[in-house]
């Protein structure tokens, strides 16, 4: 089977004008199609109260969405580098429209599960395709500037985008009619300009034709040591992320008694906006110093959400959140890094392929045993399990860094 293929565009000698609105174009286009992958996230609620869903129905519903990416990055997420941007990027935005479509049609059960599908084969092509369109186009707007610009505006669009989604989404429940409507019209019509603005946008890549195979996945890429601290450090990552965008809406509400939609989205904004900023602010920092604190970050955080659900209190349950979500954004941070360095360059999109698999894994598998431990004991004590599970996970985290640091592996990176 064959596919067309591309190879890079020659370097343009000077900045040009359409690559730098181009830039501005896709990062806006990336920004919008990750803010509607948590839409769903403050109106769980409202599912539960009109269909009578368990929290593990819900969590179900989540997990879709990280099944639907793992296949898209497996099977499709490294295409563009072969058939072109725009020719990726346009047909997975339209799968998010298709999503967004199928939200409005229904809210049974299965209709939700087979839309986060395809809400999260949407993601897993976007978030491949739009990060390397991004680079393209600011190494031809700007050739050989520092990549700064490109790493703040891709990691704010990608993490903050998943904050903006839900608190844009949460405002609008609260306040505009049909609250389960009203934010996947407004989402599906950006979508709908964000096509029209990455076709005006210029193609960074030419076509030809080779063999078509999927991602690999493996985890043979350098120190092995170092490259499951890393993984484990990436799992524990996204097991808060999924956490908070999964149940915690439904915890708020329930625990602590704050049924505010925009409440419920403020918690999941500040947790993906406090890894967006942390991840930003820290990007001078060695390997060992961001590791250290998205260890500290997500622990300390976790324990003050675990004491604000205990204590009935909704800010100290906020102010944990935020701290989990800074510490996850700079623990994810550092496994990309560390990755990064220690895999061969004719490798590195591989060993990064099998390190997103793990991270998903850890975004669907901790939420769906929450939401099925929720049915027998209080939601209190299972977010305590959680937290115990989680304290022990970092635990390993840091003792595997520790070792393979000692062995000269993980050496400090500017990733």
């Amino acid at each position: 089977m064959s596919l067309v293929l591309d190879s890079p565009v020659a370097e343009r000698p000077a900045a040009d004008v359409r690559h730098g609105r181009g830039f501005w174009a896709v990062a806006g286009t990336f920004l919008i199609a990750m803010a509607y992958s948590t839409v769903p996230a403050p109106l769980f609620p409202l599912y539960v109260a009109r269909e009578g869903f368990s929290t593990f129905a819900v969590t179900v519903v989540f997990a879709a969405f990280a099944v639907g990416v793992v296949i898209s990055l497996v099977l499709a997420g490294h295409v563009s580098d072969w058939a072109g941007r725009k020719a990726i990027l346009i047909p997975a935005l339209s799968l998010e429209i298709v999503s967004a479509l199928l939200f409005l049609t229904s809210t049974s059960l299965p209709v939700l599960i087979v839309a986060r599908v395809v809400n999260g084969l949407g993601v897993g092509m976007i978030a491949a395709t739009a990060t390397a369109y991004l680079h393209d186009l600011h190494s031809r707007h700007r050739p050989g500037a520092s990549p700064r610009r490109f790493e703040i505006v891709s990691t704010a669009a990608n993490i903050g985008g998943l904050g903006v989604g839900a608190l844009v989404a949460g405002a609008l429940a609260q306040y505009a009619p049909s609250p389960l409507s009203t934010p996947y019209v407004v989402l599906a019509v950006l979508l709908v300009v964000s096509i029209a603005a990455v076709a005006l946008t210029p193609e960074t890549v030419v076509r030809k034709r080779v063999s078509y195979r999927p991602q690999r996945i493996s985890a043979d890429h350098g120190d092995r040591t170092g490259y499951f601290a890393a993984a484990a450090g990436a799992f524990s990552a996204f097991a808060v992320f999924g956490v908070f965008t999964s149940v915690s809406p439904g915890f708020v509400a329930g625990q602590l008694h704050h049924p505010s939609r925009l409440l419920a989205g403020l918690v999941v904004f500040l947790v993906f906006g406090g890894a967006a900023l942390a991840q930003t602010v820290t990007g001078g920092l060695s390997l060992s110093v961001r590791r250290a604190v998205g260890v500290g970050g997500q622990a300390i955080g976790v324990l003050l959400v675990v004491a604000g659900m205990y204590a009935t209190s909704f800010p100290l349950f906020l102010v944990g959140g935020a701290l989990a979500g800074i510490g996850a954004g700079v623990q994810f941070k550092a496994s990309i890094g560390a990755v990064s360095a220690m895999a061969a360059p004719e490798k590195r999109g591989e060993a990064l392929a099998t390190l997103f698999f793990i991270a998903y894994l850890g975004l669907s598998v901790p939420s769906l045993s929450i939401g099925l431990a929720t049915r027998y004991l209080a939601p209190t004590t299972v977010m305590a399990w959680f937290a115990g599970v989680l304290l022990v996970l970092l635990a390993g985290v840091a003792a595997l860094s520790r070792r393979a640091a000692g062995s000269g592996a993980g050496r400090p990176s500017r990733t």
